[in-house]
């Protein structure tokens, strides 16, 4: 009498930290696919499609330039008004929708997490993609101000990839932590939209963050997209744009530190995510 013999195969999300980040090269094909997809259907079934992404945050330039320059007449240095602020403007935004789509992006893959297995720090990754496509869209916007206000700017121009690294970066800490949160605690699609509300407001988008006084600047920094939003007018209005550097640096560790605890908290948690989701 023979006895058969059945073998299971346990598929493990990563059993090391070098397999993992293996295994999210060897899935970089679905990135792509999650990324397309949410690209494909983000503006689906809209009058205008993609010219949202350029229509919010003009009106919203067009806002502040009223409110702040206009009403309240804070300084812009040598810059126009409207390309201080949309210098401002153009991490926000991309910051702001990555939070707003990564918070919501496990919750939305909900049934493709439960069935296969997978890095689930794709699905976070891609989201921020997608903002950042929203992002470069954007950018043409403030290359129209350019050439309407015949503004040229300086040699600083060509340092704007790092700040753009640095902006991706807080984005995709932010979002980790509220991805991962969001999964067991669904309150946070209440939090994440007073959070980007909040900080539209505390953050230097519709003003300098110069005309913060100098003894609160470095606690002022305190506030990571502070460094950013810093960062991006240095690059990009150059002339009298100066750059504050204890505050600069000091966003740019906690950004960091915030990068990394979020990549933990998130490897921490993700073997839960099929059975709380």
């Amino acid at each position: 009498m023979q006895t058969m013999q059945t073998k299971e195969l346990i598929i493990e999300a990563g059993r090391t930290e070098q397999q993992y980040w293996k295994d999210l090269w060897r899935y970089r094909e679905l990135f792509y696919f999650l990324a397309w997809r949410d690209i494909l259907v983000r503006y689906k079934q809209t009058a205008i499609g993609i010219a949202w992404a350029l229509i919010r945050p003009f009106l919203t330039m067009v806002v502040f330039t009223i409110v702040f320059g206009e009403l309240a007449k804070l300084p812009s240095g040598s810059a126009p008004y409207p390309i201080l602020v949309f210098a401002g403007m153009l991490p926000w935004q991309f910051f702001a929708n990555a939070l707003s789509e990564c918070s919501n992006s496990l919750i939305s893959n909900a049934n493709l997490i439960s069935k296969v297995y997978f890095p689930r720090l794709i699905v976070p990754a891609s989201a921020v993609i997608v903002s950042f496509v929203d992002f470069m869209i954007s950018g043409m916007i403030l290359l129209g101000l350019m050439a309407w206000y015949d503004f040229v700017p300086s040699w600083r121009i060509l340092t704007l990839p790092l700040f753009i690294g640095i902006a991706f970066a807080a984005s995709m800490g932010a979002g980790l932590w509220l991805a991962a949160l969001n999964v067991k605690y669904r309150d946070f699609r209440y939090i994440v939209p007073f959070i980007v509300q909040f900080g539209l407001y505390i953050s230097p988008v519709g003003f300098s963050s110069t005309i913060v006084p100098e003894k609160w600047r470095l606690l002022y920094s305190v506030n990571p997209m502070v460094g950013v939003i810093d960062g991006f007018r240095w690059a990009i209005l150059g002339g009298e744009s100066t750059l504050y550097l204890p505050g600069f640096t000091l966003s740019v560790t906690l950004m960091a530190l915030f990068l990394l605890s979020g990549v933990w908290y998130f490897r921490k948690v993700e073997r839960t995510f099929a059975d709380v989701i």
